[in-house]
């Protein structure tokens, strides 16, 4: 029941999705592109793009069969970051539908479009893959000057054994001994 589309794809549904991050702006100027690039639907959002739950795209991707394509007029407007982005497009993918941004030309109901998406999901995972590595060098230096990495203690060493003392001479509650030494019963516990 689909459509050929100018790259020689059958395509079952367009599904386009538009977003705003706030009531002042409007919605027009995207749902009309989107129309006009043939999105049969149109899903959209108001809300920022780092807000993780935004019910018309989870609407949108739950409506999503096999051979759609879903369409947006920037890829900003589906995911404020290269990972989400990556992350909303395998979903997408999963469900058999295609992704197409206008304004960056990218699309991966061809191949051309495919090895540009894999180019940014590669640099994607370079950069995440260099932030642990960072991160991990950055401890052992400091390992080697003698700093440990992490928050420091919630009790000193004198504390700790106040209170054991405590728990263990005096038998008083968990919930007391915390709120004498204003940290919780779970490092209490730990204590």
């Amino acid at each position: 029941m689909g459509f050929w589309d100018v790259y020689g794809t059958i395509i079952d549904m367009i599904i386009g999705y538009a977003r705003v991050s706030t009531d002042d702006q409007k919605l027009e100027a995207q749902t009309d592109a989107l129309t006009e690039a043939g999105a049969e639907r149109v899903f959209a959002d108001k809300s920022t793009g780092s807000a993780r739950s935004r019910p018309q795209l989870d609407q949108m991707l739950d409506h999503l069969r096999e051979g759609d394509v879903v369409v947006v007029t920037k890829y900003d407007r589906l995911a404020r970051s290269l990972r989400d982005l990556l992350d909303i497009v395998e979903v997408i993918a999963e469900r058999g539908a295609g992704f197409r941004s206008l304004a960056e030309d990218i699309d991966t109901t061809t191949p051309a479009g495919r090895l540009v998406f894999h180019v940014f999901a590669s640099i994607a995972q370079f950069e995440r893959e260099r932030i642990s590595e960072r991160t991990r060098e950055g401890l052992e230096a400091a390992r080697k000057r003698g700093r440990v990495g992490g928050r420091p203690p919630a009790l000193s060493a004198a504390q700790r054994d106040e209170v054991r003392r405590m728990r263990d001479v005096e038998h008083r509650p968990l919930a007391e001994i915390a709120r004498l030494f204003k940290v919780s019963t779970k490092t209490v516990r730990r204590a």
